[in-house]
């Protein structure tokens, strides 16, 4: 049996890292460019990562589209901004991993309270809202001079300026996710209850 829930466990994480890589390859699956910023959806696939495997694979997941992205800034940008700021794995690997993180022991939390779907719901926002105010918070903190010249804002005008991004990006990615991880999160943790 332990067999079984190991293949399990690893078959996920593969399909998933493989949904991670089609993401980051497939113009406008992962990425929807929108005047300069790019509204994410890969985020999702590491959530779901994270509730249906644990924090540690969450983490992992993360970690290898914060890889490719730090690789595609290099190669193939996926906004005009990101060659100056995703180069740095700070931005652009850091707060991928903690996605994973962040959206598992969410889920934990809010599961051993016997409160699943309450988890799987807050998770996918936690989860988003972490990518969204650390790389925004990053940018700020480390390119200000750059950013402020990119989105052509006065200096002191730039964390207004990225606040907004926050309302006006990451607020509808973290409603995708509230609303995406349950409906694919649940199926799986069904499944998986089933290969144990």
């Amino acid at each position: 049996m332990q067999r079984r829930s190991n293949a399990y466990h690893i078959s996920v994480l593969a399909v998933l890292m493989a949904i991670i890589i089609v993401q980051n390859v497939v113009p406008f699956f992962g990425y929807i460019p929108i005047s300069g910023l790019s509204l994410t959806t890969i985020h999702v696939t590491v959530i779901v990562a994270a509730v249906v495997l644990g924090p540690k694979d969450g983490a992992l997941v993360g970690g290898m589209w914060g890889v490719i992205d730090w690789i595609r800034a290099f190669v193939a940008p996926t906004s005009a901004l990101a060659p100056y700021v995703f180069t740095n794995p700070l931005v652009s690997v850091v707060p991928r991993v903690l996605i994973g993180v962040v959206a598992g022991w969410t889920f934990i939390w809010w599961q051993r309270r016997g409160k699943q779907m309450l988890g799987l719901t807050l998770a996918g926002i936690a989860g988003s809202l972490t990518n969204t105010i650390l790389v925004l918070g990053l940018i700020g903190t480390l390119y200000a001079d750059r950013a402020a010249g990119f989105y052509k804002v006065d200096l002191t005008k730039l964390m207004p300026y990225l606040l907004t991004i926050v309302g006006i990006n990451g607020v509808p990615e973290a409603i995708l996710a509230g609303i995406l991880v349950p409906l694919i999160g649940m199926p799986l943790l069904r499944f998986q209850r089933k290969n144990k």
